[in-house]
């Protein structure tokens, strides 16, 4: 007698009922890998994708990118974001500190070290503006008591001069990002402080960073167009403050900018001349929708490299089972993609 599965049945009606739904499009096939499925075994548990990023190990590629603090609902995003960094072994950014250089109101936004425990990365944060104005008034001491405040492995310094020119309250710099930074970088006593310097999805280009690499840094973030744009944050900003039709002839200047595989090509271009800008480590971010878009980006860079999403975490911060499930989905696809997939040539 023959004993027919119920399971089996289940599934060979479905496959009857949705297989007009499963149709695909030709045109739509990603053009960016090559599927190959005689290469690999399916991941299990013992699948590596780990990697030693900034002096810490992290059990993914995968950086939770600089967001939010200072207000009522910030500090139960953080604390979710930061447990789900020591869950997963991940590495995190801090939203702007720029509050806690005057008071300690919001030092619990902040205060994540306890929740992600010792060993893994995580990183203060500060506008160019705010580290403008402490070389002015001699007070880099701030920095370091800061640091040592939050239990930090270090600083991401952001570069913003086209957001703070949109906002309404923002702040004018006296001299350009460079100069500040060259001013930083000799007169800080990094010690065990790492540098990172971030964009905040506008990008730079090949001047810039050609200079920026010149300096002592320890790593850099892309976070290039094509994802937040803080620019365009601050016009729409604006017309909600505004109490009258408003108008802002400026607001072509935020579509202006670069891509993080635009940025890549440049940084493997100086790579090439420069060994030690090939060395340096990346966080790329900027318009990442998905694992295989971070797959493809850290598979094209010839640096060190981390993927990072801001927004995509931010939708799920509040609930923590859903944050854990997109985090886990975002694992098994970078598992998956490193077992199937080959990069195209590039021509």
């Amino acid at each position: 007698m023959v004993v027919i599965n119920p399971m089996h049945e289940t599934r060979k009606r479905d496959h009857i009922e949705l297989a007009q739904n499963a149709q695909t499009v030709r045109a739509l096939v990603n053009q960016r890998f090559n599927y190959e499925p005689l290469l690999s075994g399916h991941p299990g548990e013992k699948s590596d994708i780990s990697i030693n990023f900034l002096g810490k190990k992290l059990d993914a590629p995968l950086w939770i990118s600089s967001m939010t603090g200072g207000v009522g609902e910030a500090r139960h995003i953080n604390q979710n974001l930061a447990r789900l960094c020591r869950e997963f072994n991940l590495g995190m950014g801090l939203g702007s500190c720029r509050s806690l250089l005057e008071s300690n109101q919001y030092f619990e936004d902040f205060n994540l070290r306890p929740i992600i425990g010792p060993d893994l990365p995580l990183y203060a944060n500060l506008g160019i503006a705010q580290l403008e104005l402490i070389l002015r008034e001699n007070k880099t001491h701030k920095i370091s008591e800061l640091c040592k405040k939050l239990q930090v492995d270090g600083l991401f310094i952001h570069i913003n001069p086209m957001q703070e020119w949109f906002q309404v309250e923002g702040d004018h710099f006296q001299q350009s990002p460079l100069e500040t930074l060259t001013l930083f970088m000799s007169q800080f006593q990094k010690n065990e402080i790492k540098i990172i310097v971030k964009e905040v999805g506008q990008g730079m280009g090949p001047l810039s960073l050609k200079s920026l690499f010149e300096l002592p840094i320890d790593a850099f973030e892309l976070a290039g167009f094509g994802g937040t744009n803080f620019s365009k944050l601050e016009v729409l900003r604006s017309k909600a403050l505004s109490q009258e039709n408003y108008v802002d002839s400026r607001s072509p200047l935020f579509n202006v900018g670069h891509t993080p595989l635009e940025m890549i090509d440049f940084i493997n271009a100086l790579g090439e001349k420069n060994p030690q800008i090939k060395n340096l480590p990346l966080i790329i971010s900027g318009g990442i929708e998905n694992f295989l878009d971070g797959h493809y980006l850290r598979s094209r860079s010839n640096n060190p490299s981390v993927y990072g999403h801001a927004n995509k975490f931010l939708s799920f911060a509040e609930d923590y089972e859903l944050l854990k499930k997109f985090t886990d989905e975002q694992i098994s696809g970078l598992k998956m993609a490193k077992s199937f997939l080959t990069l195209k040539e590039v021509l």
